[in-house]
């Protein structure tokens, strides 16, 4: 055998050993990733609880995007790389569905509530009528009003629900400063830079809001229910479907409850 013979006798098996080893190195690599989930920002404090409690249980981490559902809709259609998603408008899961991207239809994990909130120091009165909202406006007294953008937000679709409800929409819209989430208009809410807002009851009721904030609870007679529901997509790995489990565990729906959710029946 020629020594050219021999150097690719020789390299033809190191390169097949190689072609063998990297697919399984890619896949452990995969597997072992840290994987993105989208969130509605309603969760922002309820799911970062959750998702500490799952790693300290399982030793598995998730990296977890918070921004309005609409939006990440619109970004997991156009290829974005979540491997889960938590919309506050179950709506947004059909679509995803409809269009083949997302596993399923998906599961209900709670029903989001609406809250009026204002700043401690300020002067606005709070009800959950909105009868107090309505007085300021009258006297004046309204200059600055927060909620999420209707156009991809479903808190603040329902927060303008809520106003058209008692015949407010009208007179309060050219005041109103439109976060691009729920958890911006709640920033923006309780800043003391607007006489207050409509946001999240799960974010009105988290310590970090509830030290610089009042609120009152708007009923949900006054719009339109908030089913919110989780997705896995096509693309999902193990640790997605894990968290994906672990968020209907009795652990994790008692955190949801606690942050102001109404639950589903448990299948």
């Amino acid at each position: 055998m020629s020594s050219l013979t021999r150097f690719f006798h020789t390299f033809g098996f190191a390169v097949l050993f190689c072609l063998a080893v990297v697919p399984l190195s890619s896949r452990a690599a995969e597997k072992s990733a840290v994987p993105a989930i989208a969130a509605a920002s309603d969760l922002r404090f309820a799911l970062d609880d959750i998702s500490q409690k799952f790693t300290h249980e399982t030793g598995l981490k998730v990296k977890i995007s918070y921004g309005s559902s609409g939006n990440f809709a619109t970004q997991i259609q156009n290829g974005a790389p979540y491997e889960l998603f938590l919309s506050a408008d179950e709506k947004y899961i059909q679509q995803l569905h409809s269009a083949g991207v997302a596993r399923d239809a998906g599961v209900l994990y709670a029903q989001g509530q609406l809250a009026i909130v204002a700043p401690k120091s300020g002067s606005l009165s709070l009800d959950p009528e909105l009868k107090g909202l309505a007085q300021a406006l009258m006297a004046g007294e309204i200059s600055r009003f927060a909620i999420a953008n209707p156009d991809h937000a479903p808190y603040g679709e329902r927060a303008k629900e809520a106003l058209q409800s008692v015949q407010l929409w009208d007179a309060i819209q050219p005041k109103l400063i439109l976060g691009e989430n729920v958890s911006q208009a709640g920033q923006f809410a309780i800043s003391g830079s607007t006489q207050g807002g409509i946001i999240a009851l799960s974010l009105a009721m988290s310590p970090q809001f509830a030290s610089h904030s009042r609120y009152a609870i708007v009923p949900a007679k006054m719009h339109s229910p908030l089913f919110q529901r989780m997705v896995l997509m096509a693309s999902a790995g193990d640790t997605a479907e894990r968290f994906y489990d672990y968020l209907q565990t009795d652990n994790a729906r008692h955190i949801l409850a606690n942050y102001g959710f109404s639950l589903p029946e448990q299948p």
